[in-house]
């Protein structure tokens, strides 16, 4: 696990592997940035010729090694590109700070202490860099037998001076809660189902509760049974793992307002009975970014201890066919005793959401949020770096959208169109789970909105296009599980807090 730290050493004088500095691009080539200060001392003036005589540009994603000159301690120079300079009143987005210190630290992989010398002016800059950094620096190695050049940066370190140390560190302290969380959701995302399956899902939840204090409840099987859970349980029966729902909660006693987080938790979908084809099923072990997410998040609020009930709700089943398996045509009974026909069992992530849904919702919350990998339709209309956002309150949508925006989470805000909703209508039961395929993901919200309390503001985040990234890795973003929508959840706690400490509405 990487450490991460500030230091008011002079960065001439740092004890480190690399010192990270900032380039941009200005009008007539590459400018340094804000922190370079001292490296450029070093050599004489002459920092931003050299850089330019190279090719550096100073563009988004660029990284160039040099070797240290005489008077910096440590061995190494790494100039990182922020793209477009920054208007000196202005200074840089904390987005473009998260991705070059992510940049810097995956181009550092395998080296002990690196520095990064980057803009870090206010706290909230710090946090960014700190945030960015922790995030680059991932690496998935829990199945590596050999040893890894690739192994994460050992240590992370921000200079900053004395009269700012108290601020930095905790900019430090909140960037290193949500790294380690957001982290962890892209670990249980990159494990193979093998491994992680409900049972094994639930269990480590339990585990995380203990050590940082969110109270964890498992439903199992018999007690789902008991309790009519036939959604959870419909998905599930196909399966030689039974399902789980999981409740984590997040209490604080000064909380007058609470969320209820709901995840989709398919830990491997196979499709079921209506068979994904060969090509589309070989990532499918990423079905449960939802409630990797929301597990992740309540555990970052409780580590955070904001002042808001946060209780994530994590419908977990393996979407398996068998002679057992929910068949097309069969009448699932939802928990609550509504009764929903399954005319695709590849529909499965919106049968385990309505149970859960409804479940949240008995205990009242102030708002409900579900985040799943729902549809392929959402991946195609919005690409894979984006996820939607759909709800039954304007306000509340823009809320999200807000939070997502200033967490440096890219979303858009998607419709309920009503002249969707009769595609749903069952011959047999009342509602169908699958209905009109052009804007199926439209469609898919109207699903769940039909689970969703009256008069409680909902929103549900289709993420199935950036939870899971196949290509590159880029800024502050690796291949695999990517930890989409931990950020929004607990940027939306946070600011749920401080409304509610303001005596606004929360809604």
């Amino acid at each position: 696990m990487t450490a991460l730290t500030v230091s008011t050493i002079h960065v001439a004088s740092l004890p480190a592997d690399c010192i990270v500095i900032g380039t941009a691009k200005g009008p007539k080539g590459p400018v340094l940035t804000p922190g370079a200060e001292a490296v450029a001392a070093a050599f004489d003036g002459g920092l931003t010729d050299l850089l330019c005589a190279l090719g550096v540009t100073g563009a988004e994603g660029e990284a160039f090694k040099l070797p240290a000159p005489a008077g910096i301690k440590a061995r190494l120079v790494l100039a990182v590109g922020l793209g477009d300079a920054a208007d000196e009143n202005d200074g840089y987005d904390a987005e473009a700070l998260r991705r070059a210190a992510g940049v810097a630290a995956r181009t550092m992989s395998g080296a002990g202490t690196v520095a990064l010398a980057l803009p870090v002016g206010t706290a909230e800059a710090v946090e960014a860099v700190a945030l960015g950094g922790l995030l680059g620096a991932y690496a998935f190695t829990a199945y590596r037998t050999t040893p890894d050049a690739a192994a994460p940066v050992r240590k992370l370190v921000i200079p900053t001076s004395r009269h700012g140390r108290a601020d930095a560190e905790d900019a430090v302290r909140r960037s290193g809660v949500l790294g380690r969380e957001l982290n962890r959701a892209r670990d249980l995302v990159n494990m193979p189902a093998n491994d992680l399956h409900p049972e094994s899902f639930a269990d480590a939840v339990v585990t995380a509760g203990r050590e940082y204090g969110p109270a964890v409840e498992v439903i199992d099987e018999k007690a789902l049974a008991a309790g009519s859970f036939g959604g959870i349980l419909g998905v599930g029966q196909g399966s030689a793992r039974p399902p789980r729902l999981v409740r984590i909660a997040h209490t604080h006693p000064e909380a007058t307002v609470s969320l209820a987080f709901v995840g989709k938790g398919i830990t491997y979908d196979s499709g079921g009975i209506s068979l994904k084809p060969v090509g589309a099923n070989e990532i499918m072990k990423r079905d449960m970014s939802g409630a990797a997410a929301v597990c992740a998040a309540v555990l970052a609020a409780a580590r955070l201890g904001l002042r808001v009930n946060v209780t994530g709700w994590l419908a977990l089943a393996e979407n398996m066919p068998s002679g057992s398996a929910v068949r097309p045509g069969d009448v699932l009974r939802m928990y609550g005793g509504r009764t929903v026909e399954v005319l695709n069992t590849d529909a499965e992530g919106r049968l385990v959401l309505a149970d859960a849904l409804v479940r949240a919702g008995e205990e009242r919350p102030d708002a409900i949020v579900d985040v799943a990998t729902l549809t392929a339709a959402m991946r195609f209309g919005l690409g894979n770096h984006l996820f939607g956002v759909m709800s039954n309150d304007d306000a509340f949508r823009d809320r999200v959208l807000a939070a997502a925006g200033l967490a440096g989470e890219r979303a858009w805000p998607m419709p309920l169109p009503a002249e969707l909703r009769p595609s749903l209508n069952s011959r047999v039961a009342d509602l169908a789970n699958y209905g009109e395929r052009m804007g199926g993901g439209l469609v898919a919200g109207l699903f769940l909105r039909e689970f969703v309390p009256a008069g409680t503001p909902w929103a549900h985040l289709d993420i199935a296009g950036p939870a899971f990234h196949e290509g590159a890795p880029y800024g502050y973003t690796p291949q695999g599980g990517t930890g989409c929508a931990v950020r929004t959840l607990v940027r939306l706690a946070a600011d749920t807090a401080d409304t509610a400490a303001g005596g606004h509405d929360v809604s």
